[in-house]
């Protein structure tokens, strides 16, 4: 995968572990799944995943290869966790530090009822939310820091459309 300089630019290549030990900056999609309703998928990951372990996740996605383009890459990430192609779109860049990750990513959405083929390395199981519900369920059970900044942030562009 491509480590990043500040602006986000690539600087070198590193392997996912040393990107990880490193705390390397690098590329991310962040995949928001909704069904015709306007609910949310949110996704229960795996104990052995390398960052937030069995946290919830209200976004699909992930880590980009050496090169690989955004929307490139959020297919592919939708495919290999989800089993599903749907027609992606591009919401937002957005940008995530935490004591495990500084990210350069982009938010999309993809609307998709299922049914859905989990990839078992990496989701235990998932199940709809309504989207206002997400950050109340965080309040008990553990999710996805960046995840939830990316809801955050598409429901408040929702919300200054609808005003």
């Amino acid at each position: 995968m491509d480590a990043l300089d500040a602006a986000g630019n690539p600087v070198g290549v590193v392997s996912r572990r040393e990107m990880r030990a490193r705390r390397l900056p690098h590329r991310s999609t962040y995949i928001l799944v909704l069904d015709a309703r306007g609910d949310l998928f949110v996704h229960l990951r795996t104990a052995t995943k390398d960052v937030y372990p069995s946290h919830w996740d209200p976004c699909a996605g992930g880590v980009l290869t050496s090169g690989e383009d955004f929307a490139v890459g959020a297919a592919r990430e939708l495919a290999e966790e989800l089993g599903v192609d749907a027609p992606l779109e591009e919401l937002f860049p957005f940008r995530w530090q935490d004591a495990f990750n500084v990210v350069h990513g982009m938010a999309y959405r993809a609307v998709h009822d299922g049914p859905f083929r989990l990839q078992p390395d990496e989701v235990v199981r998932g199940e709809f939310l309504p989207l206002e519900m997400v950050e109340e369920r965080a309040r008990w059970e553990p999710f996805c820091p960046d995840g939830l900044a990316v809801v955050r942030e598409y429901r408040s562009r929702l919300s200054e459309r609808c005003q």
